[in-house]
Order: C-alpha cells, then sequence, then structure tokens
C-alpha cells in the first residue's frame, strides 16, 4: 500500500470510528429505552440487556455512518484540491477512492458476521434476562394496572390488588386454541409460579372456582393449576436465526409441506374414488391446505431473509461506490450537504425497493434471489456513472 493510500486510509478510519461511536451511542440510548418500555425492564434489567443492545443496532449504523465518512473525507480531500494535485502528478485518482472500497468491502463482512452470528446470540441473550426478570415484570403490571391482557394468547388477567407475591382477588380468562371457548378461574387470593423451561405459570390458589366452556363449574383448591405462561416466546422470527438454522427451516418447511401434499392428493383420490365428494368440503381438507399454505409461507419468510441479509450486508460497500465519486464531485459543498444530497435518493429509493422486493418474495411473487439484489443492481448502475466523470 503506497504512502498516499495510507493517507486516506488512516482518514477514514479515524473519522468512522468518532462518527460510529457517536451514532451508535445516540441509538443505543433509544434501543435500550424502547425494550425497557416494551418489557417493563427495571433499571438492572436494563443494564444487564446493554451489552446486548449494541450488535443489535450496529448493522443499520454502519453503512449510514460510513457514507457520512466517506463524504467528510472524500469531500474534504477535493475541497482542499488534493484529487486535483494528485491528477496532476499522473496518479490515477482512484487510487485514493481504493482505500474507501477496501474498507467498505471489509465492514459489509463484518455487518453480515454480525447479522447472522452476533444478533441472534444477543437476542437471545436479550430474551434470557427479560425471562429471568419477568415475574417481577408481571407482578409490577398488575400492581400499576390491576389487568394485563394479551390477546396472541388468548389471556387476560385482572385484580383487585398485588400485595407482595399474592393475587387478591384473581380472575383468568383463558381462550382455548381454535375457537372462541374460554376457561374462567376466580379465586379469593393466589400466587404464581413462574416454570419458564415449561413455558407456564403454576397457580396456587385459595378459595378457586373453574367455570369450564360448556358451563360445568369446580373448586380448585391446594394444588398448582398449570397456566400458559404471559409474555412467554414464540418461535424466533427468522431475523433472529443464523443462516444455518433458516437453512434447516426452508428444509424442514419444505419437507412438511411436500408430505402434507402427498397426504392430501391421497385422501382426495380415495374419496373421488368412492364418491364421497362431500368430503372434499369438509374441515379436515381446509385444514390441510391451511397447514400447506402455512409450510409455504413459512418457507418463503426463511427463504427472503435469507438472501435479504446478504444483499443488505453487501449495501455498504455499495454506498462506498456511489459516495466517493460523488463526494469528489461535489467536494466545494459542505459535507452535510454532500451526505445530505447522496442519503436522501439512497433513502428515498433504495430502501423502499428492498422494502418492496422483500414483501414480494415472501409472497412468493418475485424469487428474493434477484428481488433483493435490485437495489444494489441501481446503485451499481448509479456508481458507474459518477466513476466515469471522475
Amino acid at each position: 500500500m503506497s504512502i498516499l493510500q495510507r493517507y486516506v486510509l488512516r482518514q477514514l478510519l479515524g473519522v468512522f470510528s468518532l462518527t460510529l461511536l457517536s451514532l451508535t451511542g445516540m441509538l443505543v440510548i433509544v434501543g435500550v429505552i424502547g425494550e425497557a418500555t416494551k418489557n417493563g425492564l427495571g433499571p438492572q434489567q436494563i443494564l444487564d440487556i446493554l451489552p446486548f443492545v449494541v450488535p443489535s443496532l450496529l448493522p443499520f449504523s454502519i453503512p449510514a455512518t460510513y457514507l457520512l465518512t466517506i463524504c467528510v473525507v472524500y469531500g474534504r480531500l477535493a475541497g482542499d484540491n488534493e484529487i486535483t494535485a494528485v491528477k496532476a502528478a499522473g496518479i490515477n485518482p482512484m487510487t485514493m477512492l481504493m482505500p474507501g472500497f477496501v474498507t467498505a468491502a471489509v465492514l459489509s463482512l463484518a455487518t453480515f458476521y454480525l447479522t447472522d452470528q452476533v444478533i441472534p446470540w444477543a437476542r437471545s441473550n436479550v430474551e434470557r434476562v427479560v425471562l429471568t426478570a419477568m415475574e417481577d415484570i408481571f407482578l409490577g403490571i398488575l400492581r400499576e394496572k390491576n389487568h394485563y391482557s394479551d390477546p396472541t394468547r388468548g389471556i387476560a388477567i385482572s385484580v383487585r390488588a398485588v400485595e407482595g407475591e399474592r393475587l387478591i382477588e384473581p380472575h383468568f380468562r383463558y381462550q382455548l386454541p381454535g375457537g372462541p371457548q374460554t376457561v374462567n378461574i376466580t379465586a379469593r387470593e393466589a400466587t404464581m409460579r413462574f416454570d419458564l423451561p415449561g413455558q407456564q405459570v403454576l397457580l396456587s390458589l385459595v378459595e378457586g372456582q373453574l367455570v369450564l366452556p360448556g358451563g360445568d363449574q369446580a373448586t380448585v383448591a391446594d394444588e398448582a393449576y398449570p397456566f400458559p405462561l404471559p409474555m412467554g416466546t414464540n418461535v424466533p422470527p427468522p431475523r433472529d436465526l443464523p443462516i444455518q438454522a433458516l437453512r434447516s427451516g426452508m428444509r424442514q418447511a419444505r419437507q412438511k409441506r411436500e408430505s402434507l401434499e402427498r397426504r392430501q392428493v391421497i385422501t382426495t383420490a380415495f374419496a373421488l374414488s368412492h364418491g364421497e365428494f362431500g368430503y372434499l368440503m369438509q374441515p379436515e381438507q381446509k385444514r390441510q391446505e391451511w397447514e400447506i399454505n402455512g409450510q409455504q409461507e413459512r418457507y418463503n419468510k426463511l427463504y427472503t431473509e435469507l438472501h435479504s441479509r446478504l444483499a443488505l450486508a453487501c449495501s455498504c460497500f455499495f454506498f462506498a461506490l456511489v459516495g466517493s465519486p460523488f463526494a469528489v464531485l461535489q467536494g466545494r459543498r459542505q459535507f452535510l450537504t454532500s451526505f445530505a444530497l447522496c442519503f436522501v435518493p439512497i433513502l428515498v429509493l433504495y430502501y423502499p425497493i428492498v422494502l418492496v422486493m422483500m414483501n414480494l418474495g415472501k409472497d412468493n411473487v418475485f424469487d428474493p434471489a434477484l428481488g433483493m439484489w435490485v437495489g444494489n443492481a441501481g446503485m451499481g448502475v448509479a456508481a458507474w456513472l459518477l466513476l466515469r466523470r471522475i
């Protein structure tokens, strides 16, 4: 590496480190407050999740931070006529742009590693902290609001008061999966023990009364009654899975879908051969169709996440391809003006295109293997036009 390239690299690394530290610090505050508000975390829990929030924010802050770094460094070099001096000396200006491109490629690899390995690890640790503190969080919500509901799990709990760990005059309402039927439990008081491995709560009731969906009643006392875990964990979304898990999930979803389709074909052929046409309209057939569609939807989401992760990780490199020549051409402007003129089109065009292609991929309308790279391809064309002018 020449002296000139080392000079540019030092400029890039210095500005990037300072900018990334500042921007990530602001985002950490926002991220921690968001997690605390969402999960009702206390000060100790906030301190516990703080080391795991930072890796989750870096993939979002690195591309914008590096684009700002490019605009600052190359804008200053062009504004001080250093690019002109390099040309006058007979040196190809690409010599000065190359450190920016190489650094961007390294940052793209680092971003990909963060999204593939570090972020799933960080999210699992945040989940662990929240689950560990769940009992305190849950009792705090009931103590403050006297009510808690989770429509996704069909759970609703109301109490007259909370004294220590005792729930005074609690009323538990649980909607059974697959229908509007509900189980109601009332008691003079109750205590709750959280069974995190079993994903359930064990209720100890005093003068408890159980009302079943059919209207039958039963007295419950001096025994632990299992109840679904409030604020429990669901199946992790694709964004929280490493690529190995994404590929494994795709394979499992495809195999389940194919097995369900074979079963549907066999049952349909059997019904037609025996003239049982009414069977084709039975709930069993509709349930099979729903399961097939669910497995296909799961496969599409995992497949889209796989390619979107690769494409978005490379965005840092394509931002540098566009930002470097643009900053040189806009060298007489303030660096914030150059950054705004470069980033606003990216914000208005690049990210909407990525989101549209992501939704089309999840809906199985457009192949994500091609669609997720449309935005980067557009950036590459813009970079080629700008580099020609330099």
